[in-house]
Order: C-alpha cells, then sequence, then structure tokens
C-alpha cells in the first residue's frame, strides 16, 4: 500500500505558485495539479484566489505566450491554436486577445515557409495527390482554408 504524503495548505500554496512560476499554467491545469493532492474544496478556493491576486495564475497572460509559442515554435495555424485554448477553458475574450500576439505578416510568411518546406520532401509526382498532401498537412496545422487554398496554388504549380 502506497502512502500519500500530505502537505499543509501552505506548503501545496508553495508548490503551485512553483508550478506556475516554471511556466504559464492555465485554470484547468492547476485544477488538475491540485486533484493529486485531494484537497477539500475551501482550500482549493482559497489557493486559486491567492494564486490569482498574487497573479501567479493569470489566463490572458497564459492564452498570450501560448499562442505565440505555438506559433513561433511549431507554426501552428490560429485555428489550431483557438481549438486548443478553448480545450483548456480559455474565455472567448482572452483567445481574442492572445490572438492578436501574432502578426499578420508573420503568419503569412510562415504558412509559405512550411509549404514550400513540406513541398520538397513530399515524393508525390501526380500534382493533385502532392496538393492534397499539402493541403492535409496545413489543415492539420490549423491554417484557415481560404488561405491554405490560396498557397498551396502558388507553392505547387
Amino acid at each position: 500500500m502506497i502512502k500519500k504524503k500530505s502537505f499543509t495548505v501552505d506548503e501545496l500554496k508553495r508548490k503551485l505558485e512553483n508550478y506556475c512560476v516554471y511556466q504559464d499554467r492555465c485554470h484547468k491545469e492547476v485544477e488538475q495539479k491540485m486533484r493529486e493532492f485531494s484537497l477539500i474544496p475551501e482550500a482549493r478556493e482559497m489557493i486559486l484566489l491567492s494564486l490569482m491576486k498574487d497573479n501567479f495564475l493569470n489566463e490572458e497572460r497564459f492564452a498570450k505566450s501560448y499562442a505565440r509559442g505555438k506559433f513561433r515554435i511549431k507554426s501552428w495555424g490560429k485555428q489550431r491554436i483557438v481549438r486548443e485554448l478553448k480545450f483548456r477553458d480559455i474565455s472567448a475574450y482572452n483567445i481574442k486577445t492572445a490572438l492578436k500576439e501574432i502578426d499578420a505578416d508573420e503568419y503569412i510568411k510562415t504558412i509559405y515557409r512550411i509549404t514550400e518546406k513540406r513541398n520538397e520532401v513530399i515524393s508525390e509526382p501526380n500534382i493533385y495527390k502532392r496538393k492534397k498532401k499539402l493541403i492535409d498537412f496545413l489543415m492539420r496545422k490549423g491554417f484557415e482554408n481560404e488561405l491554405i487554398f490560396k498557397v498551396v496554388g502558388e507553392v505547387v504549380s
């Protein structure tokens, strides 16, 4: 039988503060973490409020850094970012704010860059199948349909 280590509310608060300092977190992740410690609802509320009051937990800041990071590092499109933020229960207002972090010119350059790069590694001689593969790839990345068709049409010709 594994005995779970028990913590005081203050110890847990410090643990969660460190968890939030290491990387921006959303409420859902913090609540998930708290479930691991099986707290009573009152303690959970107290810790959550404290984290928000001391600015360890800030939904808007999380949404912005998430959008910036996923776009810059993983080259995700806006639709994929929106989907992932909704999955994390981020408010529509914060999602809209987060998308403003993505520069429009940078967005266009990125879709062209990853389309050209992907086009080079696809070994499909049939132009229609090649386009289909590129379109599927860009859709998984979460780019908008009109943009995908425009870019693929220009890159594969």
